[in-house]
């Protein structure tokens, strides 16, 4: 197995072989800027993240606190994923106005629509604070340490001057021997612009979520909005389009394999420096649990929405959400296995321990605590799998945190506020009947797969889950929290909006909800048997993984460590490439407009097409975004290490330019989040030309694209 592991190093393209054996989400104050020239790169670090002049980072944003976006012109505009956007454009959506199935393309200003709570941050400033934060902390323990931590972070927060509409955010890093602080401005006007259908921005949907070759164009646009004086502002029909430091320029220039590209963006989460047994854990049982439950619950969703549309509207966001990452850990339990996770971590912490004798006590100990936790971490994985998708459990758990909350004495007028702006949302997109049957399934599963002591007493009655469904049915349809029974003579919902009226009565009768009495059971089980055990232990093996990674860092002298994604802003850099991600199977890095029409499927809820970008084809009407090939790109891959919070991010080319928009990875990669592989961790990126070919051509909105800067 060694053998095979060093060879498979040995082996991969040498341009390749040094600069991405690990990967890299880069803070990009601290960008290995040779490096990147030596792969490709035009301009300077400087160009990327410069706090003094403008700079690339200027047109790079979180969007809504989740994807990444870019503004790509002069006046504000903004590009992002459609599927960042899919709430807002579903929000807009109706039955009779359905904005996700017909597409929006505001034919100017004046057309753009408004979404309230939406923001976008930028990030102003970076700097390492480690020795402010750490300040004081030596020899503490917890929970002193962290008391001191955060005393200490607020202490720096409060010396440092900042505009009103900025705040300091100080993220921890390398498992928290290091620490950054960043200065961030939030704008909060940002209004929907255009976006294609979803037979165009979702194009292959579930089917090719995660998969290549992939021929979606998922896109959509929107615009921020300042001020007067170009400054944040709630939204008010006198704010004016921002007008930004630094836009990007769109260039449609053909791409060539081996191009050099890099990603800058917002990376939600990785675990890059995990000892080999969590990956294992990971790999065997916390994965495998977590697809189990969303297989069962998508399943159940499906079934509904392909026959019913005010289903498919309510539930496509939602669906999209939990199919999401259900594929993706599908993907990385093969990734993890075809890339020999384990083993690798195994053998390369056999070389620390030579070079550093200490680290084996220190992984010694990590393996105890593993083990040990491995049957509450499984639990913990089954439960909160359970609760998050059967929405009924979810929708108890509100209430039976509002009680709580009121037995406490802290439901003051401000929470009581965001419980029912929370409350009245989720019921707009709910069915209890439909999410019946998902609790009804989910319950059965459970039954089966937790170990007897982790269930309520009695609980063996849900194992079968046609049994189940009449049982939940019933409790549904007599249960005030699903809407289907009603409270002092009304909904539940109807309440909320009076601000629960009578408080007392209403805590009585959640009390006797056969719902709530459901829910309470599995949850108070769950708090009794696993999640103290499960937090403590992790609580330790937090400690020790601050420890290894400050171990691995110190002994690996050859390796430039990066810290793990935590949803701030990073640089990663590769090159366009193809990929031979199984035998006899090789993937070319680009896909065409072609490939669109041959997995069209008339009328089918993946692979439908518009009747528009049909004869846009059969005509060759592509104008200025064809390639060498005479076809309009529509997708693309490369070596870029991204990860969720990755979506929407810019492409750029060697010059700075946007060449693409970010918006997956290929599924024999999805592992990268824990095992970067540079044979199988693959980007996939929208193409520039076939963005701006559906907005001119198929939208008929070329007002846009005369607002952007066209590198031809």
């Amino acid at each position: 197995m060694t053998k095979k592991i060093l060879l498979s190093v040995f082996l991969l393209p040498a341009a390749m072989a040094f600069a991405q054996q690990y990967g890299g989400m880069w803070i990009p104050t601290e960008l290995n800027e040779k490096e990147m020239k030596d792969l490709g790169m035009k301009i300077s670090a400087k160009d990327i993240f410069n706090p003094q002049k403008p700079s690339i980072k200027d047109a790079v944003v979180q969007f809504n606190g989740g994807c990444t976006a870019e503004i790509i012109s002069p006046k504000g505009l903004l590009l992002t994923n459609h599927h960042c956007g899919y709430g807002q454009i579903q929000a807009h959506s109706t039955v009779q106005n359905d904005l996700l199935s017909n597409g929006f393309w505001a034919k100017n200003t004046d057309g753009e629509l408004p979404n309230p709570g939406v923001k976008v941050d930028f990030i102003v400033d970076i700097k390492e604070v480690t020795a402010q934060i750490l300040d004081g902390t030596d020899h503490l323990t917890e929970p002193e340490l962290t008391k001191k931590i955060n005393n200490n972070i607020e202490i720096y927060k409060n010396s440092q001057k900042i505009e009103s509409y900025q705040s300091i955010i100080v993220k921890p890093m390398y498992y928290g021997n290091k620490y950054y602080a960043y200065t961030t401005e939030t704008y909060k006007d940002i209004r929907l612009v255009g976006a294609p259908p979803q037979s165009i921005g979702k194009f292959g949907s579930d089917t090719d979520n995660w998969v290549w070759p992939r021929h979606t164009g998922d896109f959509s646009i929107f615009r921020i909005y300042a001020d007067k004086n170009n400054k944040p502002a709630e939204y008010s029909k006198d704010n004016v389009p921002y007008v930004p430091k630094h836009y990007l320029p769109v260039s449609i220039k053909d791409k060539n394999e081996n191009d050099f590209t890099f990603v800058f963006g917002f990376p939600g989460r990785t675990t890059e420096y995990l000892p080999a047994v969590a990956v294992e854990k990971i790999m065997k049982d916390i994965d495998p649990a977590r697809i189990a439950v969303r297989d069962v619950a998508l399943k159940t969703l499906d079934e509904k929405m392909r026959t019913d549309n005010e289903t498919r509207i309510k539930y496509a966001s939602k669906y999209a959400s939990v199919a999401n990452y259900w594929k993706k850990w599908i993907g990385e339990v093969e990734g993890l296995k075809k890339s020999n996770a384990v083993e690798k971590k195994i053998m390369y912490e056999g070389s620390l321990v030579a070079k550093n004798h200490e680290i084996k006590g220190t992984l010694d100990q990590l393996n105890k605590l593993y083990n040990d936790q491995a049957p509450y971490a499984l639990n913990n994985a089954y439960y909160t799998e359970v609760i998050r998708n059967a929405e009924t459990l979810k929708l108890a758990g509100d209430y039976y945190d509002f009680i709580a909350s009121v037995e406490a004495g802290r439901m003051d007028e401000k929470e009581l506020t965001k419980l029912k702006t929370k409350l009245t949302s989720f019921y707009k997109d709910y069915s209890a009947e439909l999410d019946a049957k998902v609790t009804a399934k989910l319950l059965a599963l459970y039954a089966n797969k937790t170990e007897p002591q982790f269930l309520p007493a009695g609980f063996n009655k849900y194992k079968d889950e046609n049994s189940n469904i009449p049982v939940v049915e019933e409790m549904s349809k007599n249960s005030i929290i699903t809407g289907r029974a009603t409270v002092n003579g009304a909904s539940l919902a109807a309440d909320i909006e009076k601000g629960f009226s009578n408080q007392d009565k209403l805590i009585k009768t959640l009390k006797k909800d056969p719902v709530y009495q459901l829910y309470a059971s599995l949850r108070e089980t769950y708090m009794r048997t696993a999640d103290p055990q499960y937090t403590s232990l992790q609580a330790k093996i937090d400690a020790l993984q601050k420890k290894f990674m400050a171990q691995q860092m110190e002994t690996d002298k050859d390796r430039k460590f990066f810290p793990d994604a935590n949803s701030t802003l990073r640089v990663t850099y590769g090159k366009v490439k193809g990929s031979t991600p199984r035998d006899a199977v090789s993937y070319g890095y680009q896909t065409h407009l072609a490939g669109v029409i041959e997995k069209y499927v008339p009328g089918d809820y993946e692979f439908d097409v518009p009747k528009k970008l049909i004869d846009l084809y059969n005509k060759k009407d592509f104008g200025i975004y064809k390639d060498k090939t005479g076809d309009v790109p529509v997708g693309f891959t490369a070596t870029n290490h991204t990860t969720g919070g990755n979506s929407g991010s810019p492409a750029l080319d060697a010059h700075g330019n946007l060449v693409g928009l970010n918006f997956d990875r290929q599924w024999e990669g999805t592992m990268s989040d824990i095992n970067y592989d540079p044979r199988f961790s693959r980007n996939i990126m929208v193409d520039t030309k076939y963005i701006l070919f559906v907005i001119e051509k198929f939208a008929d909105s070329k007002w846009l694209i005369d607002e952007m800067k066209v590198i031809k």
